[in-house]
């Protein structure tokens, strides 16, 4: 009985290892090809960062006038005799330092957890990763930039959206596939908001803060919790 059992946990180990080589050979080839470093806390991070932003944003906004009316309020706040004006108005400040934070918590806890897995942060994928981020950021920047020089700044709110859906839906390439999503979720705020100038900081909250905010816990449930030390 006893030669049976054993034979039969002989067999069913060497059934078993073909399949644990082919989970290796499939990470192995999510390492060289994806970028899988992202931190889900990075994602926390930023979205609070963002609902900080907006509370502060709104402070401003009050100041201004107060939250009735608030589509007329948003105009009288960013109006500016020139781009030099707006640049250096509070809410142009606000969200500088807001960018800047969230930035850099991003890229601490992506770091970290990088570090913990033993993966270079910084590599051919990485290089690809931001290159595809960066094109439409960049192509997002100038266009908001000419609607800065021509007092256009009811449309800048969903610019940011849009652009910003765009670089993640390009980066969802070669990061975690979920980064898609999110660049969807940010597309479709950014599209309603043309529908609703004036209401831009509401969406940022939405599309900055609490959409990076679920995005971020549930990378961190699926991807980090039950990660091994």
């Amino acid at each position: 009985m006893s030669y049976f059992v054993f034979q039969s946990a002989f067999y069913m180990d060497k059934q078993q290892q073909p399949l644990e080589d082919l989970q290796h050979i499939k990470k192995m080839m999510e390492r060289s090809s994806r970028f899988i470093s992202l931190s889900g806390l990075s994602g926390i991070a930023a979205g609070v960062c963002a609902l900080a932003g907006a509370w502060f944003a709104n402070q401003v906004i009050v100041e201004n006038g107060g939250p009735s009316g608030y589509r007329d309020v948003v105009s009288r706040t960013f109006q500016a005799e020139s781009l030099r004006d707006f640049m250096g108005h509070r809410l142009f400040q606000i969200a500088g330092f807001t960018f800047v934070a969230a930035l850099f918590l991003a890229f601490l806890f992506t770091y970290l957890r990088s570090k913990k897995d033993k993966i270079p942060m910084w590599g051919a994928t990485a290089q690809r990763l931001m290159i595809n981020v960066a094109i439409p950021m960049a192509v997002g920047g100038i266009y908001l930039y000419k609607l800065m020089q021509f007092g256009n700044y009811g449309l800048i709110a969903p610019g940011c959206l849009i652009f910003y859906g765009l670089a993640l839906v390009n980066a969802g390439k070669y990061t975690l596939g979920e980064v898609r999503y999110l660049g969807y979720c940010q597309l479709l705020l950014g599209i309603i908001n043309c529908w609703f100038v004036g209401y831009g900081l509401y969406f940022w909250a939405m599309g900055f803060g609490v959409l990076h905010i679920i995005y971020g816990g549930l990378m961190w449930y699926r991807y980090e919790k039950s990660s091994p030390e």
